[in-house]
């Protein structure tokens, strides 16, 4: 059913992220698909990495060592922007037609007041939205 499994992450926060990342591990098992860590990121240094090009090496390695503890094929992929707060989104969407994928598996955060208010969002809310791939939202 599925064959390439998008999973946002943020290498800073994967310590938050840890039903999100079993939720994507255990659904690619069972349907023997690729899982594909996606980040988005600045071209500024970040708490993950100095620059694009390290984030895309640690990555890489999150990735495989992914793969290998749990015996499924992973890959990686880096997105850069110059402002991830308003165009993470649309580069999320970029990394769903790039890479193929046709499910993704993301965390986010538990609904609160700020997302009545519209001050806050969901970003897992605007891809289901905006994308015509099935999405499971993790909290």
């Amino acid at each position: 059913m599925y064959t390439k499994i998008l999973v946002p992450v943020d290498l800073a926060h994967t310590d938050k992220m840890v039903k999100a990342l079993n939720t994507s591990i255990d659904i690619a098992k069972h349907y023997n698909a690729t899982l594909c860590y996606v980040t988005v990121t600045n071209s500024t240094p970040g708490a993950a990495a100095h620059n694009p090009k390290e984030l895309r090496e640690k990555l890489a390695v999150f990735a495989e060592e992914q793969g290998k503890s749990h015996g499924i094929s992973t890959d990686s992929i880096v997105m850069e922007t110059a402002d991830t707060a308003v165009e993470l989104e649309d580069k999320l969407l970029e990394a769903i037609k790039t890479t193929g994928a046709d499910l993704v598996v993301m965390a986010s955060h538990p609904p609160g007041i700020g997302d009545r208010l519209h001050i806050l969002h969901s970003n897992g809310a605007n891809i289901v939205r905006h994308s015509d791939i099935s999405v499971f939202v993790v909290r």
